[in-house]
């Protein structure tokens, strides 16, 4: 069938300013025909379907809001039990609400695409897009400050000090800044408008060169991460015997599995978006699949929880007191005092005043266990 008309479509956007398209009707119409190989015909059929969600889509939204639920529960149990109130945990937390994001931008992605791609403007476009990239970027800033609030808590005497808290807000802060910067470059201006040879398969907005950015970007902080879990590893296996037994040490191996999963579930769509830097779509037909992929990366927002829940028994804890204040087990406890925050018996605030003037690490034995 013939691409006369999106062709024409992009001779006439190619004369305009970049940021004036952006509320261009058209022009999503003639990336995807340039891009994706589609026909004027394709694209009509498409954007008058009325095609329904497919089963896959609705498995997909069913685990999307498990994804939000649980991960509002992490959120609730950190703000809740003063247990929670250290450094790491917040940590967990900013990560337990990327996850959250990241859920409700799926959420969005699979409403807003298929024929409803086709009746978006550019900027809408973006916005769908560039949430989804946001969310991924905060879980791999929350990674690396995990990682390297870890790495402190072994080589630093005092790492719960006052000064800790600001520093940890400024850290967190920055994770999202960063990530907001990184998500948000596309309608800032990094896309391929006025030069679609350079366009994207997978994201026939966004540049290439975009989608390598990020994709470098991401990849050297994962092995910055894994580089600073080894040694991390090193240090705590060569100063006491005992610390391989300690809260600290399984602290340590919780978050690594995190870091595990979380490189198991992306690799395939990196692996894809590496691929589509270098490859047309007639090149590689694989592209046209690359939504199962981001499935599959997705279901690492729902497995965080499950590990926290699997490897701590005061967050199973804690999960447990939040699902009885929404009433979905009985346990007894007033309503009123629900959403109490509770008090800590905990060793955590006992270890912090503990070592508050020791001259030893106190990872070794005054984290949390998890």
């Amino acid at each position: 069938m013939s691409t006369a008309r999106p062709v024409v479509g992009l001779c006439q956007v190619a004369t305009m300013s970049k940021y004036s398209q952006y509320f261009n009707k058209s022009l999503i119409q003639a990336h995807y025909s340039k891009v994706k190989q589609m026909s004027e015909l394709d694209i009509r059929e498409r954007m008058e379907s009325k095609q329904s969600l497919s089963t896959l889509n609705i498995l997909f939204v069913i685990i999307c809001s498990i994804i939000i639920l649980e991960n509002l529960l992490v959120l609730i149990a950190v703000f809740r039990n003063k247990k929670f109130h250290s450094a790491m945990f917040f940590f967990i937390g900013n990560l337990a609400f990327s996850d959250l994001l990241a859920g409700s931008a799926y959420i969005a992605n699979i409403f807003l695409s298929g024929p409803r791609t086709f009746h978006l403007v550019p900027v809408q476009w973006f916005i769908r897009e560039g949430t989804a990239f946001i969310a991924l970027a905060a879980s791999v800033f929350s990674l690396l400050a995990i990682a390297i609030e870890r790495y402190i808590a072994i080589t630093k005497v005092k790492v719960y000090g006052s000064n800790k808290t600001c520093r940890m807000f400024l850290l967190i802060g920055a994770c999202w800044v960063m990530s907001i910067l990184l998500g948000g470059l596309p309608i800032i201006g990094w896309n391929c408008i006025n030069n679609v040879e350079n366009c994207s398969a997978v994201l026939p907005l966004n540049s290439r060169y975009y989608i390598l950015f990020v994709v470098t970007i991401f990849s050297v902080i994962l092995l910055s991460i894994v580089i600073l879990y080894v040694r991390i590893y090193l240090i705590v296996r060569t100063s006491q015997q005992e610390a391989t037994n300690s809260p600290a040490y399984a602290l340590l191996k919780t978050v690594t599995i995190v870091l595990g999963v979380f490189i198991i579930c992306w690799l395939p769509a990196f692996t894809i978006l590496l691929l589509d830097t270098s490859c047309s779509m007639e090149q590689c037909p694989i592209l046209n699949k690359a939504g199962i992929f981001f499935s599959i990366a997705t279901l690492n927002s729902a497995l965080n929880p499950l590990i926290y829940t699997l490897r701590s028994k005061d967050m199973r804890k804690e999960f447990l007191r939040v699902l009885c204040c929404w009433g979905l087990l009985n346990c007894g406890r007033p309503p009123h005092r629900c959403m109490v925050p509770l008090k800590s018996s905990s060793s955590m605030e006992h270890c912090t005043n503990k070592h508050e003037n020791q001259s030893i690490p106190i990872m070794q034995d005054c984290t949390t266990c998890v």
